[in-house]
C-alpha cells in the first residue's frame, strides 16, 4: 500500500470509528466501502477487523455499568456463536448475493415500519421467546457472509434500551463475532506486512476518535440516538446492496 492508500485508511477509520463510538455500530459499514475503492474489498475487510475489534472492546468496557439494564444478552451471545459455526460449515461455498439482498430488504422494511410506528416496543415475553432464534440467525449470517450488524441492530432497537445499555449490548455481540473473525483471518495468514501497517494506521485513528465520539454520545438525547440508529440501518442496507453487486 502506498501513502495515498494509508491516508484513505486513516480518513475512513476516523469517520467510521466516530460514528461507531456515538452509536455502537457503523465502523465497517462506513469504512469498508470507502477502502474497497482503493485497496479492494477483501483487503478492506481484513484491515478493518483489528481496529473494529478494539473499538468494540473499548466501547463495551466504557459502558459496562449498564450491563444490568440489558436483556437476553447471554442467550444472544451463546446462540450467535453456535449459529456462526453452522453458517461457516453450511454456506462456506454458497453464493452470498441472495442472502445479502434479502437482508437489505429486511432492513429497509424494518426502517419503514419504525417510521410508521415509532413507539413500537418488544415485550419481555416476546424477546425471551425469540432471542435464541435471532442470536442464531445473526451468527449464521456472520458465519455465512460476514454480516450480522443489521440483524443485531434491528433486534436491539426493538428493546428500546437506554442508549448506553444499547451500546453495551451491540458491542458485546459484535466483539464476539469480531474476535472469531479475527482468529480465522490470522490463522489463514491474511495479515501480510502491508495489511498490518494499514491496520496499525486504522487502529491509531480509531483510538484518537473514540473519546470524541463517546463525549458526543453523552450530549445527545434518547430520541436523537434512536433516529441515528435508523439512519445507520438505512446506510447498512445500502452497503449490503453495494456488496451484493461487487
Amino acid at each position: 500500500m502506498n501513502e495515498n492508500d494509508l491516508f484513505i485508511v486513516a480518513i475512513a477509520s476516523l469517520v467510521g470509528s466516530f460514528v461507531k463510538s456515538v452509536t455502537g455500530m457503523g465502523y465497517p459499514l462506513i469504512a469498508i466501502p470507502i477502502l474497497a475503492l482503493s485497496v479492494g474489498l477483501e483487503s478492506a475487510a481484513v484491515v478493518i477487523a483489528i481496529p473494529n475489534a478494539f473499538a468494540n472492546l473499548l466501547l463495551n468496557v466504557g459502558v459496562r455499568e449498564e450491563r444490568h439494564r440489558t436483556r437476553d444478552l447471554p442467550v444472544l451471545v451463546v446462540t450467535s456463536i453456535l449459529g456462526a459455526i453452522l453458517g461457516t460449515l453450511v454456506l462456506v461455498e454458497a453464493p452470498e448475493e441472495p442472502l445479502l439482498i434479502g437482508l437489505a430488504l429486511t432492513v429497509f422494511a424494518f426502517v419503514i415500519q419504525r417510521i410508521r410506528a415509532p413507539k413500537l416496543n418488544l415485550t419481555e415475553a416476546t424477546t425471551r421467546r425469540w432471542a435464541p432464534w435471532v442470536g442464531s440467525l445473526a451468527g449464521f449470517s456472520q458465519g455465512a457472509v460476514g454480516v450480522s450488524g443489521p440483524i443485531v441492530a434491528m433486534w436491539m432497537h426493538g428493546y428500546r434500551l437506554p442508549k448506553n445499555a444499547y451500546v453495551f449490548s451491540v458491542t458485546a455481540l459484535f466483539l464476539v463475532s469480531g474476535v472469531t473473525q479475527l482468529a480465522v483471518l490470522v490463522a489463514s495468514g491474511q495479515y501480510g506486512r502491508d495489511r498490518l501497517l494499514a491496520s496499525g494506521v486504522a487502529l491509531a485513528a480509531t483510538l484518537c476518535m473514540i473519546p470524541i465520539g463517546t463525549r458526543m454520545r453523552s450530549r445527545i438525547g434518547g430520541d436523537t440516538f434512536e433516529q441515528l440508529i435508523l439512519v445507520l440501518l438505512v446506510v447498512s442496507g445500502a452497503s449490503l446492496v453495494w456488496r451484493a453487486f461487487h
